[in-house]
């Protein structure tokens, strides 16, 4: 009898923390506050201009002003979390580029929240410092940068605010990079970095432009937004090639996968917001933050508005045929921008919460009747949380992942009467409070990596 009572009890206490851990997701998204990100961007906007080029010993104009402001409001977050943020200054000095000729230190603003107990691990927000208007290389004159992108570094910062009163098992980087405009310099020297220091990337969401909600094509709309993933990695030999060839991964990369993943945050957590996955590193012939880190083979997606306004990106402050253009705060909604802020939030709160995604994932069945998948098992010291492991499949042509299995704690499970041929599979990692990780596609086509 005692023996059955202490089951029924570890089951209501098993219960009662899922239920904790999942609304608390729900209370991270609901803590976003839109009045703190309308004041950071305002704060940020009036430095005047935050060109990578300009003034950097005003403490009230330029770049200079503007990073060393981001960091005195990283270390209050930290003050107020008892020291949980590691914030420091990352910089290195460029010069003999298109954009920036001659000698510019190039500082960007960094701040960890290590993890409990896989510290190595690291999933990343960013947004830009810089801020440009109609020549790239103007420095002089205001270049607002309201939306683009006070917007990211302001939910960047508010994220910090938010998940820093949570403890988590990963590690949580929050980034505010500079020189964007001038090259994606902040961007590469934050990558390599990380790679010359052996970080585990899982995950870099790089948030450029998640404020304005009327576009220049005359929609409104604050229910939706978008996210870039790319598909096979740049990284990618002739060998792993010619394996995907004959065994699928194209649209299985794990920056895809990575966007799936936040496309469903997005349908359970966040209210009244549609994400709109786009196969393609960025958009059409343009470029962000995140692709330094897709370079160098690590799994990053550009979150951002669904519908731009270009009378509003990289324009000189101006009206003409009564169009009024320039990167101004009544540009930018900040209700919106707290909602995508939300979405980040809770994407790194579960990933940072859920295990590490599955490592060395196999998949064999052809000419069979089934279909097996296997895994490496995961670290107990790192994944202390791990409950097992479940598989996940699709058609095809489907753009999100339809059928799953919660298989156990286990390294390989078949699925009886699952043709190969005629779905693709992955693998999630789950905790005991039900928070998944990324999906993994088996093979090199879909690692993501130790």
């Amino acid at each position: 009898m005692a023996s059955a009572c202490l089951g029924v009890l570890f089951l209501q206490t098993t219960s009662a923390a899922q239920s904790e851990q999942t609304q608390a997701l729900y209370d991270i998204a609901k803590e976003i506050s839109p009045e703190r990100i309308e004041s950071d961007i305002t704060t940020l906007v009036n430095f005047g201009t935050r060109h990578t080029l300009s003034e950097t010993e005003s403490d009230t104009r330029g770049i200079g002003a503007a990073r060393r402001w981001i960091k005195a409001e990283f270390d209050k977050i930290s003050a107020e979390c008892g020291g949980c943020l590691e914030v420091y200054f990352q910089s290195d000095v460029i010069s003999g580029e298109k954009r920036i000729p001659d000698p510019v230190e190039v500082k960007s603003v960094i701040a960890i929240q290590r993890g409990t107990t896989d510290p190595d691990r690291y999933v990343i927000m960013s947004g830009d410092i810089d801020s440009r208007v109609s020549d790239v290389m103007d420095y002089t004159s205001d270049a607002p940068g309201a939306n683009d992108n006070a917007s990211g570094v302001a939910g960047t910062l508010e994220a910090a605010r938010v998940l820093s009163k949570h403890k988590f098992n990963g590690s949580i980087v929050y980034a505010a990079l500079a020189g964007e405009e001038q090259g994606l310099f902040g961007g590469r020297i934050m990558a390599e970095q990380a790679k010359e220091d052996g970080w585990r990337i899982k995950a870099v969401l790089n948030n450029d432009m998640i404020g304005n909600i009327e576009g220049v094509n005359g929609v409104i709309n604050n229910t939706t937004a978008r996210i870039f993933a790319e598909g096979t990695r740049v990284t990618e030999t002739e060998a792993e090639a010619r394996r995907r060839r004959f065994t699928g991964g194209e649209v299985d990369s794990p920056s895809r996968n990575l966007a799936r993943y936040i496309d469903k945050i997005a349908d359970q957590y966040i209210e009244n917001l549609d994400t709109m996955v786009v196969y393609r590193l960025d958009r059409f012939g343009r470029g962000g933050h995140h692709r330094p880190f897709n370079d160098l083979g690590y799994p990053g997606i550009r979150i951002m508005e669904t519908n731009e306004n270009y009378t509003r990106q990289h324009q000189d402050l101006r009206t003409e045929d009564g169009i009024k253009y320039g990167d101004t705060l009544d540009g930018v909604n900040f209700d919106y921008a707290a909602k995508l802020t939300g979405l980040n939030a809770v994407s790194l709160a579960a990933m940072a919460w859920a295990p590490n995604p599955p490592k060395g994932v196999k998949i064999k069945g052809a000419v069979q009747p089934s279909t097996t998948l296997s895994w490496d098992a995961l670290d107990e010291t790192q994944n202390p949380q791990l409950k097992g492991y479940k598989i996940y499949w699709r058609h095809t042509d489907a753009p999100q992942w339809e059928y799953s299995k919660f298989v156990g704690n286990v390294t390989e499970a078949t699925l009886e009467n699952i043709v190969i041929d005629n779905y693709f599979f992955g693998v999630a990692s789950v905790s005991n409070h039900d928070v998944e990780s990324v999906v993994v596609y088996p093979g090199p086509a879909g690692s993501f990596g130790e």
